[in-house]
């Protein structure tokens, strides 16, 4: 039992920081200066950051919770 939910956790990890990188670079393509105040660069990252978590924790979070459901179904077909 601790082994699965050791391996749960570690998964868990592993796709948060995959969405956090994958967030932070889709984000990094967008030219902030042009939206925002000139000279405002701490802004902007902590911005970037702050965006970057709240995007990526949603996804990384729905991505857990269908593997969660989908492993959760084989109760659903048992008897």
């Amino acid at each position: 039992m601790e082994t699965v939910i050791g391996t749960q956790a570690m998964l868990a990890i592993i796709i948060h920081l995959v969405f956090i990188i994958l967030t932070w670079w889709a984000i990094s393509a967008i030219k902030w200066e042009a939206i925002m105040k000139q000279g405002k660069v701490a802004q902007i990252r902590l911005f970037m950051v702050l965006l970057t978590l709240t995007i990526s924790s949603a996804v990384s979070n729905f991505f857990l919770n269908y593997l969660q459901y989908t492993s959760n179904l084989t109760f659903f077909f048992h008897k």
